[in-house]
């Protein structure tokens, strides 16, 4: 094969459609897009959701719920994530992000007792579960509420 003799793929170039170019070309006059009408004009359509005049579905729905500008979310670690760390050390959340195992601090920090903690740990977070701080304290580490 020589470079003139290149081709592209079957199917793969196409050409296209002109609209408007004539009858011949079988999209000519109304450029297929029927005769007259809302849908005809340019810029023509209806918005999204309406549903000819009726009462469209999202205003027959109701209302539900709020949203609480106050709602706090936590940053979420398991017992297991801590054991990344060396016995004896000093958690806190600026080292948790650090180490890669929380992205955001967000409202503060959670500490959730699932999987088995290995190692004796100073843990500080804004808030612990009953499980978590158990588990902590009976491997000989400590919990602080910051």
């Amino acid at each position: 094969m020589k470079l003139h003799e290149l081709q592209p793929a079957a199917g793969s170039r196409k050409v296209r459609n002109r609209v408007g170019r004539g009858t011949s070309s079988g999209n000519g006059k109304t450029s297929g897009r029927g005769q007259k009408g809302q849908k005809a004009r340019s810029g023509g359509g209806v918005r999204l959701g309406f549903e000819g005049g009726q009462t469209p579905l999202f205003r027959r729905l109701p209302k539900r719920g709020f949203l609480n500008i106050n709602r706090k979310e936590y940053a979420i670690v398991n017992l297991d994530q801590l054991n990344a760390f060396e016995d004896g050390a000093e958690v806190t959340p600026v080292v948790l992000i650090e180490a890669g195992i929380v992205k955001a601090e967000k409202s503060g920090i959670k500490i959730l007792g699932n999987g088995e903690l290995t190692k004796k740990l100073t843990v500080k977070a804004a808030k612990f579960s009953k499980s978590a701080e158990e588990a902590i304290t009976a491997k000989g580490g400590s919990v602080e509420v910051i």
